[in-house]
């Protein structure tokens, strides 16, 4: 995986009553604070009298500092030559388009051919390392079938800072998905919590025995059709199968989705004669503040080609 690094600071005159990793992450900010002090505490820097341990350490100001870096060891997964489409990419992250039927993460049943693997390829040489590790930083998933955009960290700096935002729920994502039915009254909010079914532990479902994840789903209706309509999701919470079970919960389940609901039978024919057989769910934008730079970014994907002719054929 390439040479440990070693990095010469000379911390600035600001610096001065500043935690040590404080100062550092600030020097540094390609690394996370806690990657820093994981360094410090692994007896990787060096002062002038000696290897300083505790990250706790009040700094001075203008120190003269010797940190050595670990080349990051090779993650458990192997590369795979994996065409993506990739709208941006920096030093720091990367936002994929990814098409439905590539799952995100290695996993009992798909041990390669995913996102990741696709990403290590994409990334050789160029991953600085997820808590030590050549890694891309996965901070938010969407299913296999579902197709749409999201980011992926490069660094921990990156990590640190998108997982924060997703935490804080202040990434803006929507969806688009094409339902069963057309929505009364055409745009709400649905709240219900979330967590494995009791009979089913394939599936996600509304708990209220308090064992469930917060959840929100904000819907309006775009397009109504007959017996279908086109309707934008915006998540306030990100839970496993968020859009799919609250939508089926009022009533209106995704075309296609053959885990949460069923396709109104006029509308099977149609689906049969497009090959339609995955949930009709597209995550269409994505916005969220570059975690370096501070930057905001928002990108748009357009509908994929099997979309459009679900919508086209309604």
């Amino acid at each position: 995986m390439g040479a440990e690094l070693s990095i010469n600071i000379t911390l600035p005159a600001t610096a001065a009553g500043q935690r040590l990793d404080k100062a550092l992450a600030d020097a540094l900010p390609q690394y996370s604070r806690e990657r820093l002090k994981n360094l410090v505490q692994g007896g990787r820097l060096q002062a002038a009298a000696g290897v300083i341990w505790d990250p706790a350490t009040k700094m001075k100001g203008g120190e003269a500092l010797a940190l050595c870096v670990p080349a990051p060891r090779a993650a458990d997964n192997e590369p795979q030559d994996i065409p993506l489409n990739i709208p941006f990419e920096d030093d720091h992250l990367l936002v994929v388009d990814k098409p439905a039927g590539l799952v995100v993460h290695p996993a009992a049943g798909n041990l390669d051919g995913t996102l990741v693997n696709a990403l290590l390829h994409h990334c050789a040489g160029r991953l600085s390392g997820i808590g030590g590790v050549a890694r891309p930083g996965i901070v938010h998933r969407i299913d296999k079938d579902t197709s749409g955009l999201l980011v992926v960290a490069k660094t921990d700096k990156a990590h640190e800072g998108l997982a924060a935002q997703f935490a804080a729920h202040d990434v803006d994502r929507r969806y688009t998905a094409v339902v069963g039915g057309v929505p009364v009254p055409p745009a709400g909010r649905i709240q219900g919590d979330l967590a494995r079914s009791s009979a089913n532990r394939q599936k996600m479902a509304i708990v209220k025995d308090g064992r469930g994840k917060h959840a929100i789903t904000h819907y309006r209706t775009v397009a109504a059709f007959a017996g279908a309509a086109q309707v934008e999701c915006r998540l306030e919470t990100g839970r496993t199968h968020q859009i799919r079970v609250h939508m089926a919960s009022i009533g209106h389940a995704l075309l296609g989705d053959a885990v949460y609901g069923r396709t109104p039978g006029k509308l099977a024919p149609l689906l049969q004669a497009l090959g339609f057989a995955r949930q009709a769910l597209h995550a269409a934008t994505l916005g969220f503040v570059h975690p370096v730079s501070q930057e905001k970014l928002c990108f748009e994907s357009p509908l994929p080609a099997d979309m459009v002719a679900l919508i086209d054929g309604l």
